[in-house]
């Protein structure tokens, strides 16, 4: 899961035993080195996307960490761009790994949780790469409906979501030990550690959406590829509030 400059595996467990905001804290200095960082392929293939839906003016990255999705939100946006996450620890490190460059939008770092979002409706556009784990199917709607209440009339809520693995795979039962795991260790351990891979559905997702009120269209990210029954390995979930 992790390059040579990542974590070692005392760490990771420290980690796990804290709170999440407080896990990753500890995590940030050598998160971008292990493999819960969205793959550039995907970022990549996401900024193809958006940028046949832009232009826009102001970007929203919602649990932005160290900044992976504000680079994607450098790309296409013009005026403005905002990282927003609870972890102080993943915020310093984005701000001080974004290069420096005369012709980018404004970047702002807001610490803030984001089903309690402070700010109005201001952005065109609001991405998330990887953190929906963190949040239990039941905080979805209040989720969304806070990315709903900040983008302008028009916005778009975007973010990749893969095809689920095999049943019987190998990545299948990797991912179910995971959860597993994560469940066995919140049932006896406190603080939480909210982290799991097979709770984000993508017809769930769909239908949480609409009920908040977006319109919603898939696109496939066909630099990822497809399966071999022709379905898309990776979608970008593309939420438009309405005019």
């Amino acid at each position: 899961m992790s390059a040579p400059q990542g974590p070692t595996f005392r760490e990771l467990v420290v980690q796990a035993l804290s709170s999440v905001e407080h896990g990753y804290d500890l995590l940030a200095p050598k998160f971008d080195h292990t493999g819960y960082r969205t793959p550039a392929s995907v970022l990549d293939s996401a900024i193809g996307a958006l940028r046949g839906l832009g232009p826009f003016d102001s970007g929203l990255d919602v649990c932005c960490g160290t900044g992976a999705g504000m680079g994607v939100l450098r790309q296409v946006c013009r005026e403005r761009i905002t990282g927003v996450d609870f972890s102080a620890g993943m915020l310093a490190e984005g701000r001080a790994r974004m290069p420096v460059a005369p012709d980018a939008p404004r970047t702002d770092w807001v610490r803030a949780d984001v089903r309690a979002l402070p700010f109005g409706p201001v952005f065109d556009l609001a991405v998330s790469f990887g953190a929906f784990g963190h949040f239990l199917p039941h905080e979805l709607p209040g989720l969304f409906a806070q990315v709903h209440s900040v983008l302008r009339p028009g916005g778009r809520f975007a973010f990749p979501i893969g095809a689920p693995a095999r049943p019987g795979s190998r990545q299948y039962w990797e991912l179910l030990a995971f959860d597993t795991v994560m469940r066995v260790r919140n049932a006896v351990w406190r603080p939480r550690f909210v982290m799991y891979y097979r709770t984000f559905r993508l017809a769930e997702v769909r239908e949480e959406l609409l009920r908040t009120g977006f319109e919603v269209e898939l696109r496939a990210l066909e630099e990822l590829g497809r399966r071999a029954d022709g379905s898309p390995r990776c979608r970008l979930v593309v939420a438009t509030r309405p005019v």
